[in-house]
């Protein structure tokens, strides 16, 4: 082998871990353990309940703590393990089941802090390391590049979390819920472990979402978002029917059940309606519904485009807020 080439590999391997060596140094200590009392029958080996937990990160010096909902969601106790070993109790300031964001808060002194990073400019590719502490007194890091942007997954409450960055940083066991940062320890993800890990693979909810909800969270402790009131499933539509009618969409929302007490205005709307439309919107799933009932809806009429009978029906609803 030629030495210039081996000396050239041995300088850049030095430069890559430089580079993750300054990150884990930069970030670590603001990374956390959460560990959690879930409600249950009392035993031995969980004498009030059962445990669980996961990760965080600080992001401010008052003792906001992100995390994931899944991690902290109906727990009846948290706690957070600094890297520096000091306990806290923490108390939830809200959580987001649709994105799988929370944001605890403990009250001490001496925190170091993350910040945000701008996930729009991230490209295929770069650095990305993930972090996290599983264990307590320690953190866990893992590192890879950026594979792709502009992911789904689906959440556990159904909706779809659009903005998802896939790495090959893996998830560790407890990881969830800590940071994926950049090479400048900017935070560019929230680390999620909602679905079984893929090999190999690790997904991040992408940093200006969980910017725009932990926002939410810290100054409403919720995320609104609009609600119609019904049960419908996704239908795919007669050929026959969209050269007729000249239909946009190939698919829609077949309503199977209307809840008449709903906080939702809904009265327009009949089973068996097929939605197709909002607003000037098309609509093809679910997803696209969930999509369009944002905050800015709550309240507000809006015109649904629906198939009834055969024919194209415009009706208005009034979307309630999602409880």
């Amino acid at each position: 082998m030629d030495s210039n080439v081996s000396h050239s590999d041995s300088r850049l391997l030095d430069a890559y871990s430089q580079t993750v060596t300054s990150v884990a140094k930069k970030v670590s200590e603001a990374v956390v353990q959460i560990r959690v009392q879930k409600p249950g029958r009392p035993n031995r080996r969980a004498p009030q309940g059962q445990t669980g937990g996961g990760s965080g990160f600080i992001i401010s010096s008052d003792g906001y703590i992100v995390t994931n909902s899944h991690v902290v969601n109906n727990v009846s106790q948290i706690t957070v393990v600094l890297q520096d070993g000091r306990e806290f109790a923490a108390k939830l300031i809200g959580d987001d089941p649709a994105t799988d964001l929370a944001v605890v808060q403990i009250d001490a002194d001496r925190l170091s802090t993350v910040s945000f990073g701008n996930s729009d400019e991230l490209q295929v590719g770069q650095l990305a390391v993930a972090i996290g502490n599983p264990f307590g007194f320690q953190y866990s890091l893992t590192a890879g590049v950026v594979s792709a942007l502009g992911r789904t997954l689906r959440s556990n409450g159904g909706r779809l979390i659009d903005d998802v960055i896939q790495t090959d940083a893996a998830l560790n066991p407890g990881n969830s819920g800590g940071p994926l940062v950049n090479s400048f320890g900017e935070v560019i993800g929230v680390n999620t472990a909602i679905i079984l890990p893929a090999q190999g693979l690790c997904f991040a909810v992408a940093s200006n979402l969980a910017k725009y909800v932990v926002g939410k969270l810290i100054m409403e402790g919720k995320v609104r978002r609009g609600y119609i009131g019904i049960a419908g499933q996704v239908v795919q539509l007669h050929q026959k029917m969209i050269n007729s009618l000249q239909l946009p969409v190939k698919s829609g929302i077949l309503i199977q059940q209307i809840e008449p007490d709903a906080p939702a205005h809904n009265s327009e709307l009949q089973q068996g309606d097929v939605i197709i439309g909002f607003n000037t919107s098309s609509i093809h799933s679910i997803d696209d519904l969930h999509k369009l009932l944002d905050e800015k809806t709550i309240g507000q009429k809006v015109e649904l485009q629906v198939l009834r009978r055969g024919r194209k029906e415009r009706v208005k609803v009034i979307p309630g807020e999602m409880k």
